[in-house]
């Protein structure tokens, strides 16, 4: 374990965006963990995970600790149910695909998300119907003061949509070294909701789909709309769909019938921040070396030169515009660094 001075950060954030650590360490365990924290006890610190969920606007003048403790564990199971512990560190889509290699249904749907599985209680990442509190059991994670672990069960966590304790009262105080998922090992709840999977399944003529097929059927739809980011720097969906008020959502309808929409409830209705972008002429743009991907408008890209600040002045462009046009405000997915 050693510390690098004035360390890129180029090929930790799938941006690609080459900004410097004034610091940088990689931790394999949670003994390593606990020493350079207790070693660097007043120094600023920033915790990288898969760098898949955030934007580098400048160098980080800190201590940055990448997270790359692995391992998978299952810790109890029966007929019906199996509860996996995973390492902080796992690749979250080859973990995905583990769990389907052994028959355990529930994060299909959420194949080919870029990260790591440590992040994924941070946003309560989802996808295609499903997201991660459906499985959630536990996580761990260590009190950046105290060097302690603690486990935060799911209410502890208080997910919301792309929401947690974390990125709220508890953001910048602990670091997630495991999650526990709680999946089925048979009687499999297929969730084939959305419309892109069951028309990839139809195409594949698979009637009575597998876990497998789901997961197969969701990397085939999110190849062809989102760039890999080791071809296009990216962070996947950079924007959040926004949740609006139905007396809003029926006042913007009335001016653009064809609106796209989804109900969330008697009172919200959610509204495809994509579709908004497209519509205000965003698809496809290139401004320099950042620009909005030309299949997927909810992803903004980085052609090889862009800066973070280059990108982040771009994304506002875009959220000034869909305001303008349908008086909703879009918000940034991704943590802005």
């Amino acid at each position: 374990m050693e510390i690098l001075d004035n360390f890129s950060l180029k090929q930790y954030n799938t941006f690609g965006i080459d900004a410097r650590a004034r610091r940088f360490v990689s931790v394999h365990n949670t003994d390593e963990l606990t020493e350079v924290l207790r070693q660097n006890p007043s120094e600023a610190k920033f915790i990288l995970g898969g760098g898949s969920n955030m934007l580098l606007t400048r160098d980080v003048d800190a201590l940055v600790i990448h997270i790359d403790i692995k391992g998978k564990t299952i810790v109890s199971e029966d007929d019906g149910f199996v509860e996996v512990q995973c390492n902080a560190g796992e690749n979250w889509h080859e973990f995905v695909l583990w769990t389907i290699d052994h028959g355990f249904g529930g994060l299909e749907n959420m194949s080919l998300i870029p990260g790591n599985v440590g992040t994924t209680p941070v946003q309560n990442i989802g996808a295609y119907g499903t997201e991660i509190k459906d499985t959630f059991v536990r996580c761990e994670a260590m009190d950046i003061n105290t060097f302690e672990l603690r486990t935060f069960d799911r209410d502890a966590c208080r997910f919301g949509y792309r929401e947690s304790v974390f990125k709220n009262e508890a953001k910048g105080r602990y670091i997630i070294t495991s999650v526990t998922f709680r999946l089925t090992k048979s009687n499999h709840k297929i969730n084939t909701s959305y419309g892109d999977i069951l028309a990839e399944l139809a195409k594949n003529n698979i009637s009575t789909p597998t876990l497998r097929d789901v997961s197969n059927a969701v990397i085939a739809i999110r190849k062809s709309k989102l760039p890999d980011p080791a071809e296009l720097g990216n962070s996947g969906s950079f924007f959040k769909n926004p949740v609006i008020p139905k007396t809003q959502f029926d006042a913007v309808q009335a001016q653009f019938p064809d609106i796209k929409f989804f109900p969330v409830s008697d009172t919200e209705v959610k509204v495809p921040a994509g579709w908004l972008i497209e519509q205000a002429g965003f698809k496809g743009k290139r401004f320099g070396d950042a620009g909005v991907h030309r299949n997927q408008a909810l992803v903004l890209v980085n052609y090889g030169g862009a800066t973070g600040a280059e990108i982040l002045e771009l994304s506002r462009k875009v959220q000034q515009a869909v305001y303008d046009i349908y008086g909703i405000r879009i918000e940034a997915e991704v943590n802005i660094i």
